[in-house]
């Protein structure tokens, strides 16, 4: 499990509940046998646990691509829906932590397995690291009563947590808010009252959903020749940065983005009242 904190004030001492921990051992025991892997686990796990007591809501965001992209180097439509997301909670009067959820790592060479996890899970929604971020997620719905957690992502990000919402099962405190859901996913893709849907951004419709292979095809053609150039000048940059698809781009300003997510997020849970805000 790879995952990343945003910075923020008051942020709580990662918590040393005996309790808590031995129960996080126990999973961690059962899904790895590495001692490494467990205690990786762990320790990010009681990071988010810590960040997000005390809070309303914890934003988990994963990023589309390999799922691997930290906040700042997103593009900046795809920070405008984070963003975007916590100041409208924050406006209903809720406090909030966020946290990324990395999928794969860094490295060019270290993305060839993740080539054959992408086809499992598109064609037969097979996917060990969606059934590994539903177990955390699930353990800190458990242990964070309080909290609500929402998952959001865009394109390959939006499909991933589609499959974790799907192994959350009934866990009715998660959330998930997907935009531009990758198309070769969404015959798999299940819609709960606890999820919210985007398909197009109120401006154009989006070809990645759309199933337009030949838009798509032509955005990462033209994207690699640009990162090919690039490196020849000596000006290298990320691959995912180069490739523009005309409407598969969901920035918060757009039609249907910021007012559809904020309506959404007003329905489900309402102006924070002052009864609650003093407990």
């Amino acid at each position: 499990m790879k995952q990343e904190t945003r910075p923020s004030e008051n942020t709580p001492a990662v918590g040393n509940d005996a309790a808590l921990r031995e129960e996080l051992g126990a999973l961690a025991e059962r899904l790895f046998s590495s001692p490494q892997k467990q205690a990786a686990l762990i320790s990010r796990v009681l990071e988010m646990y810590a960040r997000a007591q005390g809070r309303d809501f914890l934003v988990v965001h994963s990023p589309g691509g390999w799922g691997n992209t930290p906040f700042e180097g997103l593009l900046e439509w795809e920070r405008s829906i984070v963003n975007g997301l916590l100041l409208a909670l924050q406006k209903l009067g809720y406090s909030t932590a966020m946290a990324q959820y990395f999928r794969s790592g860094k490295s060019h060479f270290g993305h060839m397995p993740d080539v054959g996890r992408d086809i499992r899970f598109f064609n037969w929604n097979v996917s060990p690291r969606a059934d590994l971020m539903a177990e955390v997620i699930g353990f800190l719905a458990e242990h964070l009563p309080q909290t609500r957690i929402i998952l959001v992502g865009a394109s390959q990000g939006a499909a991933f947590n589609n499959g974790v919402m799907q192994r959350v099962g009934d866990q009715g405190r998660v959330y998930s808010i997907e935009l531009g859901t990758f198309f070769p996913y969404l015959r798999h893709r299940t819609i709960t009252p606890r999820t919210l849907a985007l398909d197009n951004n109120g401006l154009m419709r989006d070809p990645m959903v759309d199933r337009d292979l030949w838009v798509g095809f032509k955005s990462y053609v033209r994207g690699f020749r640009i990162w090919i150039r690039l490196r020849f000048q000596g000006k290298p940059a990320k691959y995912t940065h180069l490739t523009n698809t005309p409407g598969h781009e969901y920035h918060w300003s757009y039609p249907n983005v910021g007012p559809t997510i904020t309506t959404f997020l007003t329905e489900r849970f309402g102006q924070k009242t002052n009864a609650e805000k003093k407990r």
